[in-house]
């Protein structure tokens, strides 16, 4: 078994020596997880909040109802990225667009659940446990993943959220995952002399709610020394672009190639809330996405890592078909859900377009419940049993 004062003095020699990861760092990864559940897939999600909306995102560009519905905001048919004779991206997107055509992009249309909830903080629930309308859960789908899949030492770091505050999607009953927004900054703030003489404490008798607090602390300094090392271990040298997400993006690439045995990866980036003035904001934080997710991917891809990496973008809902008096949409209900990764299969959009004539007091009508891409990513992608995380079967999808 490894010391942990010596993996730290080896892993840093071998960073500075610019080695690839020697199996003493194995060795000290298996004292942490538990080895039966390792993968070496990995699920990173972007949550774009506040309802971004769909139809200006894929655009229904041969569809007369979507420019008589929206006559200030629609994007002009002449500027579409044409994906196929029926929709195309927005022209934001555009660095998206060869990694559709090669086959690295899905589009899945229609994404919701019965009976929406046009609440942000409501809907963003849902889709966050993978609860019924009706239903409230305290936990959340990748935290119950980490139940049902990390039995004995499951550290921390097998999911994380790049991010400091932790989504409601990644706390489990008994395992919760880490959120942490940057590596150094964790460590310095675990590994001051209060909270560390704490963490290293181990108190005689307590009540179970201050043992969990202690052995909580103690896990996440472990986790982030741990993590503040591994993250030494690859430094990206990709032009990530400014902002939020391509900081966040860039963290996570550095944590892959460094090897970080870290399963699922959970970003959120705000701004969709477009009730006002929408073109432009929208066209702003599209580009940013799109930019960022291909610096991503193609770093991924130089590294000969993008097959282990499946990327699924989502927002709680849609927008209203109909534009609002102030330039904007208001809240809806279906949306658009993208893919991205090196092994994805079957056609490129995965189903219909929108039916702009069949909607639900102005809103579009789902035909793909969420939950059936959670089992597919669960079942197919992690490997897993989806139902022990979802609490029932859903069918899965054929894009992996």
């Amino acid at each position: 078994m490894v010391n942990r004062r010596e993996f730290i003095k080896r892993s840093a020699l071998a960073t500075a020596d610019g080695l690839m990861i020697p199996n003493f760092l194995k060795a000290f990864e298996q004292q942490h997880l538990d080895i039966n559940s390792v993968s070496d897939k990995i699920l990173v999600i972007i949550q774009l909040s506040g309802g971004n909306d769909g139809l200006n995102t894929v655009i229904p560009f041969r569809n007369d109802i979507y420019y008589r519905e929206r006559p200030t905001i629609a994007i002009n048919r002449d500027k579409v990225l044409n994906l196929n004779d029926e929709i195309g991206l927005n022209p934001a997107l555009e660095k998206l667009r060869s990694w559709y055509d090669n086959g690295f992009m899905r589009i899945i249309n229609n994404v919701g659940y019965p009976n929406p909830d046009r609440s942000h903080f409501r809907s963003m629930d849902i889709w966050q446990t993978a609860s019924n309308a009706d239903q409230y859960l305290q936990t959340g789908w990748l935290g119950r993943y980490l139940d049902a899949n990390c039995s004995g030492n499951c550290a921390s770091y097998k999911a994380l959220e790049i991010d400091d505050t932790l989504s409601l999607a990644m706390k489990g009953e008994k395992l919760k995952a880490l959120s942490v927004l940057e590596p150094e900054k964790l460590y310095r703030q675990v590994h001051g002399d209060f909270i560390a003489k704490i963490a290293k404490s181990q108190p005689a008798e307590h009540s179970d709610n201050v043992s969990y607090l202690y052995k909580t602390l103690a896990e996440t300094a472990s986790s982030a020394e741990y993590l503040h090392t591994k993250s030494k271990v690859y430094q990206s040298k990709a032009s990530f672009p400014n902002g939020e997400l391509g900081q966040r993006l860039k963290t996570i690439s550095e944590l892959i190639l460094s090897g970080m045995p870290t399963n699922v990866y959970y970003v959120s980036i705000s701004g969709f809330d477009t009730h006002v003035n929408q073109v432009g904001q929208q066209e702003r934080l599209l580009r940013n996405y799109a930019e960022t997710m291909d610096v991503f991917l193609n770093e991924l891809k130089q590294n000969n890592k993008l097959d282990d990496v499946l990327l699924m973008t989502f927002s709680e809902f849609g927008r209203r078909v109909k534009q609002n008096a102030s330039g904007g949409t208001d809240h809806g209900t279906a949306n658009n859900v993208f893919l991205m990764g090196g092994k994805l299969k079957t056609d490129k959009v995965l189903n219909e377009a929108p039916n702009l004539t069949d909607l639900d007091e102005g809103d579009l009508k789902y035909s793909v419940d969420f939950r059936k891409i959670y089992a597919t990513l669960l079942r197919n992608w992690l490997g897993v049993n989806d139902e022990l995380v979802l609490g029932k079967r859903f069918d899965s999808l054929n894009f992996v």
